[in-house]
């Protein structure tokens, strides 16, 4: 699927692929593993609920969602999902913090990218916020395509030209390479009604404090 770019003025255009790999899973997640690409194992995850040793997945009361609030990770076989459900036509947001704390940050600039397996009914967006402007919409964001219900498993790189930003939420006043150095979360926004599962996010050379 095509990624969504977008010209100075933010106006979307069809850019060149960034999801390297967006192919429907036949076995589990946890087996759809390319080579070069270690997957951690289950010991290797926190002694309470997380996914790749990500333990805050937070629906954040905007929007309409289920959960309205609080933790979105359930348990899914001998492992955990983090799900959320988008209603109505509004925006919505799911965050993820990336040191298991608010106040924690890290640098991400020589990070690659991201591996995440997910199912999605509708395309969505991922902002990356940094510490220094976490709040308000105007971030750097990239599309998540819409898997039509389906598990799924792409890597989204950091490639400052696979970020764009939406006119409606504003223009970012602080650079896509900034972001990276102080990254805080991945938050997840959508406008549409949207089903959201997630069972992996792996970030290229990083691995999250377990609390």
């Amino acid at each position: 699927m095509p990624a969504s770019r977008r010209t100075k003025a933010g106006i979307p255009v069809l850019g060149a692929i960034s999801v390297l790999l967006l192919a429907p899973l036949s076995v589990p997640a946890a087996q759809a593993t390319p080579a070069g690409h270690a997957r951690e194992s289950v010991q290797d995850e926190c002694s309470t609920p997380s996914i790749n040793r990500l333990q805050k997945w937070l629906a954040s009361g905007e929007g309409t969602t289920v959960p309205p609030t609080g933790s979105l990770l359930v348990p899914e076989g001998d492992r955990y999902a983090a799900k959320i459900v988008f209603q109505n036509n509004e925006w919505h947001v799911a965050v993820v913090w990336l040191g298991n704390q608010f106040d924690a940050q890290t640098d991400l600039s020589h990070s690659s990218g991201f591996w995440m397996t997910y199912a999605a009914d509708e395309d969505f967006y991922v902002q990356l916020r940094p510490a220094s402007h976490w709040s308000g919409g105007d971030k750097w964001l990239t599309r998540i395509p819409s898997t039509g219900g389906r598990l799924v498993r792409a890597f989204f790189p950091f490639d400052p030209d696979a970020w764009t930003w939406l006119p409606e939420l504003g223009q970012p006043q602080y650079s896509f390479a900034s972001a990276l150095s102080e990254a805080r979360g991945l938050v997840f926004v959508g406008k549409t009604p949207n089903r959201l599962d997630f069972r992996e996010l792996l970030i290229d050379g990083y691995q999250p404090p377990c609390l």
